[in-house]
């Protein structure tokens, strides 16, 4: 059953439209009565705008659940493209990996619960596998530029591979846990990841 006839949650006239803004929004609609049970008119409604608006922001249902993911890499291949060719390439991406998944102590319940959505809602898994391919690649690209390898090649595409796993893996652990802190687990498991990319660059 549609809430599209449901007024603008904040009242009155809508607040300065912006991508977070949609997104947040959504994530709220969709922990509260389901992603498959919220539709784009129920966020629109709830938003204070058009449908056709909130596609000028969003190309899909899909896509509000990411939110500025697109904005959040630019920022991962800017940190990576600015990291210092003087620390071991596993400690790189250590690095980056938390600084990529860091967000502030006010914004934790929502990135949980945009995790949880993200991770466990079965609609969304195709166009999450779009998404960690394009996050694959921003580390490919910076493995291969230090390695002088091939993005493409196997060692940069597995090293992708390695660096998601342990992201993964940490929210796996985190998010069924409200005790549990993401960037330690984080920390832990990326000592296996430099292990890892230690075994694959010897020369």
């Amino acid at each position: 059953m549609t809430r599209s006839g449901r007024a603008g949650v904040l009242g009155g006239r809508p607040a300065a439209t912006t991508r977070g803004r949609l997104s947040a929004i959504a994530i709220d609609l969709f922990t509260e009565h389901g992603f498959d049970e919220t539709s784009v008119d129920d966020i629109a409604a709830a938003a204070g705008i058009a449908r056709r608006t909130l596609f000028r922001y969003y190309p899909s249902k899909n896509s509000l659940a990411w939110g500025e993911f697109n904005e959040h890499l630019d920022g991962l291949r800017d940190l990576l493209r600015n990291s210092s060719d003087d620390v071991p390439l596993g400690a790189t991406l250590r690095d980056a990996l938390i600084a990529f998944n860091t967000v502030p102590a006010s914004e934790i319940d929502k990135h949980r619960r945009r995790m949880a959505l993200l991770l466990g809602v079965p609609a969304l898994q195709a166009h999450s596998m779009l998404m960690y391919q394009d996050w694959r690649q921003v580390i490919a690209d910076h493995c291969g530029a230090r390695l002088g390898l091939a993005p493409a090649s196997h060692v940069p595409q597995t090293i992708a591979w390695q660096t998601l796993g342990t992201a993964l893996a940490a929210y796996d652990q985190w998010l069924p846990d409200p005790s549990a802190d993401l960037t330690d687990l984080l920390r832990s498991g990326s000592r296996i990841l430099i292990d890892g990319v230690a075994s694959l660059t010897q020369t």
